[in-house]
């Protein structure tokens, strides 16, 4: 077989969507085209990217390519993260239980409110006057 063993994870988090690839390698990482200090300037963004792989002892033995779209920075690092998280499962289920221990299988499900009628956002409401 010519073409090496791939684990496909989605990760979600906010509007985030991620698809992430592993591909057993040497740490390469592609986000979008750009590498992963390029895509993910700060600092708190890229450990969290990276949080999984350092949990399961992996760092260095895969390579990431991941298309990330939607949302900001926090939203698409930790969309990553949830996805990266999925495709060490997929590689080897032995990690599920490491891995769900520290929250990374978990889908944050908080999304912004909607904003109601008659207020400024989802619950800032005009000044009240009494007179």
């Amino acid at each position: 077989m010519s073409e090496l063993a791939t684990y496909r994870g989605t990760g979600k988090r906010k509007t985030s969507v991620a698809r992430v690839i592993l591909r057993p390698g040497d740490g390469a990482t592609w986000f979008n085209g750009r590498t992963l200090e390029d895509y993910f300037p700060r600092a708190s963004h890229r450990t969290q990217v990276l949080a999984p792989l350092r949990v399961a002892g992996l760092e260095g033995t895969y390579d990431l390519r991941v298309r990330v779209h939607g949302g900001g920075p926090s939203g698409q690092a930790g969309a990553v993260r949830h996805g990266v998280a999925r495709a060490l499962v997929e590689a080897d289920p032995e990690l599920r239980t490491v891995l769900k221990r520290e929250g990374f299988l978990a889908r944050d499900s908080r999304i912004v409110e909607r904003k109601k009628a008659g207020l400024h956002k989802a619950r800032k409401a005009p000044q009240f006057s009494k007179r």
